[in-house]
């Protein structure tokens, strides 16, 4: 069984940057689709961004142009830089298969934006 552990969350200023990371304990090569998920305080949990195997990306409207997925199969991780951060990108980020498994949720990494 696969264990996601997130990392590189923080607080930064709007205009800002971060690059999260997801380190898989075991292989993701069985895994074609991976997804960056986040949960804003009182809000629903959605889909921010998807990568599959052959590097093909989605990405959530309103994250588009300014976050960009990746993934290195070898070092069975995957990555999500986050530019141009605004106020309302703060929330809990976290990495699962996608669709996901509920197995793989993981704690995720806090996200702030804020002056």
């Amino acid at each position: 069984q696969v264990q996601l552990v997130e990392s590189g969350g923080g607080l930064v200023q709007p205009g800002g940057s971060l690059r999260l990371s997801c380190a898989a304990s075991g292989s993701i090569l069985s895994i074609n689709t991976m997804g960056w998920y986040r949960q804003a305080p009182g809000k629903e949990r959605e889909l921010v961004a998807t990568i599959n195997r052959g590097g093909n990306t989605n990405y959530v409207d309103s994250v588009k142009d300014r976050f960009t997925i990746s993934r290195d199969n070898d070092k069975n991780t995957v990555y999500l830089q986050m530019d141009s951060l605004k106020p309302e990108d703060t929330a809990v980020y976290y990495c699962n298969a996608f669709p996901y498994i509920l197995n793989y949720w993981g704690r995720g990494t806090l996200v702030t934006v804020s002056s």
